[in-house]
């Protein structure tokens, strides 16, 4: 059998690995990457029942890019780069864990077979995480966590263990919450997933592979006889040329929906400083909110010296922004915070910069008249999370960033005392 030579003006080496759906080439002119060539195929059933699709192939490739450049906005870490022409994409090279991460937010399919006696539709709150050992000639059993762990897989020299499991279930869950975030966006429902893993020569763990309309179930307005994934495929007993369109015309319009599904709030953190000094302290507020996605403005005014123009500002960000923050940086008698959280309904959040009597100027910001409702924290970062975790009930990609930022933290720790034990 013959293979192509290049795509998308990519010089390709050798086939890594063929499956139903994919061709996996490496990439010789750029080390540590590869090449994944989409198929005109749908299978199911573990390939039993196959067949050609025309376009699917071009289909498939813009829905995965589009699904991993929502995970990419929210910080998550991913395998892809970006697409190489209208059936293949770019992605980091990595030996993959042979598992199938699969969550589920209602009780359907194999689920039901697997569970007799819960109905279908049943919610899981939180989440059901389950596991599938990838074995086409067993139909992948599922494993339990003991069995993957008992398993000691070895994956580009990284052996699968309870730290690194942990991180998995974390990620999975994290992954679909977001999308189950963005699909409610366009009112469909997010019904469960897969997803799977891999591991890059640095010992990464990265989602990899392919997420696209082969990977879940979606419901339009939470209606089953909606569906338009792959679902509608296997359930088809003798499938016909227009059967096939129709799982073709499902695709295709979750693919133009992966367009509309970025967050639509207008949002703002507005620093105030109440002096020139104290621009260093809200430049790091800024910063640190910055990188977790949010729109920041920097503004000097008194409340004391200028109230009236510090409500006129605050009044001109309340006309023209959905999901607002205001940020009061200010010392010695703290009137700034107050004052804006008497005349506002928006959240008000105190930081005081760093002095001498830093504990004073703490209290002012404490002491507030009755009726009054801001909060204080002392560290730049911490004024930037709290904004964040506010803006986030709004916009699903700055909660995905923070939840990702509590997930690398808790990594970073579980890997610093992994090192600790071994040394």
């Amino acid at each position: 059998m013959s293979y192509p030579k290049e795509v998308g003006g990519l010089k390709l080496g050798t086939l890594l690995i063929e499956g139903k759906t994919k061709q996996v080439f490496d990439l010789p002119e750029q080390p540590g990457h590869c090449l994944l060539l989409n198929k005109d195929r749908i299978t199911a059933g573990d390939g039993v029942k196959a067949h050609d699709l025309e376009g699917k192939a071009a289909i498939s490739n813009q829905t995965n890019a589009k699904v991993f450049e929502i995970l990419k906005a929210a910080n998550i870490k991913t395998a892809f780069v970006k697409i190489a022409s209208p059936t293949a994409f770019i992605s980091k090279k990595c030996d993959m864990v042979p598992i199938e991460w699969v969550t589920r937010r209602l009780a359907t399919g194999s689920f039901l077979k697997r569970n007799p006696g819960v109905p279908e539709g049943y919610r899981f709150t939180p989440v059901k995480l389950e596991t599938f050992f990838k074995d086409d000639a067993n139909h992948d059993p599922q494993w339990s966590e003991e069995q993957l762990l008992s398993a000691k897989l070895k994956v580009n020299d990284v052996v699968i263990g309870q730290d690194e499991v942990d991180y998995m279930k974390k990620v999975t869950v994290l992954v679909f919450e977001i999308l189950e975030k963005a699909w409610a966006l366009r009112d469909c429902a997010l019904i469960d997933m897969k997803i799977e893993f891999g591991v890059d020569t640095e010992g990464n763990i990265l989602v990899a592979d392919v997420i696209d309309s082969d990977s879940w179930r979606l419901w339009p307005s939470g209606d089953k006889r909606l569906m338009v994934d792959k679902q509608v495929y296997r359930d088809l007993k003798n499938v016909t040329a227009a059967d096939l369109d129709t799982v073709k015309r499902n695709f295709a319009w979750v693919k133009d929906q992966l367009d509309h599904l970025k967050p639509t709030i207008h949002h703002k953190v507005v620093v105030f400083m109440g002096s020139p000094q104290d621009r260093e302290h809200c430049n790091k507020i800024a910063n640190a909110a910055k990188e977790l996605g949010l729109e920041v403005d920097l503004r000097i005014t008194s409340a004391h010296k200028a109230t009236e123009e510090t409500l006129r500002i605050m009044q001109q960000y309340e006309d023209t922004h959905g999901a607002l923050v205001f940020i009061a940086v200010a010392g010695r008698s703290n009137g700034l915070g107050p004052v804006l959280s008497g005349n506002t309904s928006y959240p008000v959040i105190n930081c005081p910069p760093p002095s001498d009597k830093l504990v004073q100027d703490i209290w002012s910001s404490l002491s507030v008249p009755s009726g009054l409702g801001c909060a204080t924290v002392i560290y730049p970062d911490s004024a930037a999370i709290m904004a964040a975790q506010i803006i986030g009930l709004q916009d699903y990609l700055v909660w995905g960033r923070l939840r990702a930022k509590q997930l690398e933290m808790s990594a970073s720790l579980r890997k610093a005392d992994k090192q600790i034990r071994n040394m």
